[in-house]
């Protein structure tokens, strides 16, 4: 068999001062360049690089498509017609929040372990995830359901139509030792209903018993009226 000898192969078109140029534009909005999009698109990249590619140097941008510049953009694995959120630190103490909440989980860990070489402990300790999820919709069936129907239908059916009893708000914990699940469902979320969730989580315990919460930074755990009842 004839096979070709090796050789260094067609040199690039698009030089790598040009390639970088690319990247860096692409890394900038759109509208920043002048125009009402606020993302780029491949197609408007390619045209913006080659109208102003060559004026810039790179004389290899003056007939790049938009093909190519997928290409090059997948290689640096940028996507700058996409929105991805993240979520802004604003809280100048979240280093040292993050630190004890690792910490707690870390210490669930060390008790579980514990618990299975000793039944016995010096002081109860109950460590409970706490969370709220307001708005859920409080709805109600207006037909009853159908039983299933063999060779007819195989599951209950169910009317589409409903009736809205407005929304409530789930107030839940659960003893990350355990796995017990504590419940509240209230109208609101406010510190009394907080306040109402933590009595309820007191009285499920022993009295010896240390409990510690893990929570958001919703206001109502902190507020003056929890404060003042714990």
């Amino acid at each position: 068999a004839l096979d070709e000898r090796p050789r260094p192969g067609k040199e690039p078109v698009i030089t790598p001062a040009a390639k970088a140029w690319l990247v860096s534009l692409a890394c900038d909005k759109a509208n920043e360049h002048g125009y009402p999009h606020e993302l780029w698109t491949t197609r408007l990249l390619a045209r913006h690089a080659r109208e102003h590619g060559p004026e810039a140097g790179h004389q290899c941008l003056a007939r790049l498509v938009q093909g190519t510049v997928c290409k090059l953009l997948g290689q640096e694995e940028i996507k700058p017609h996409k929105v991805r959120y993240y979520l802004e630190n604003r809280d100048a103490e979240f280093e040292q929040k993050m630190a004890e909440v690792l910490y707690v989980y870390r210490e669930v860990q060390v008790l579980k372990k514990t618990a299975a070489r000793s039944k016995k402990s010096d002081k109860p300790v109950a460590i409970v995830s706490y969370d709220e999820k307001p708005g859920i919709q409080a709805i109600a069936t207006t037909a009853p359901d159908l039983p299933p129907v063999p060779g007819v239908h195989a599951t209950f059916a169910r009317d589409h139509e409903y009736k809205r009893h407005g929304t409530l708000s789930l107030l839940a914990g659960i003893d990350l030792l355990t796995g017990k699940v504590h419940a509240l469902v209230k109208d609101r979320h406010r510190s009394r209903e907080f306040i109402e969730f933590l009595k309820l989580l007191d009285a499920a315990y022993p009295a010896r018993t240390a409990i510690k919460l893990i929570l958001d930074n919703h206001s109502a755990h902190i507020s003056r009226e929890t404060r003042a009842w714990l």
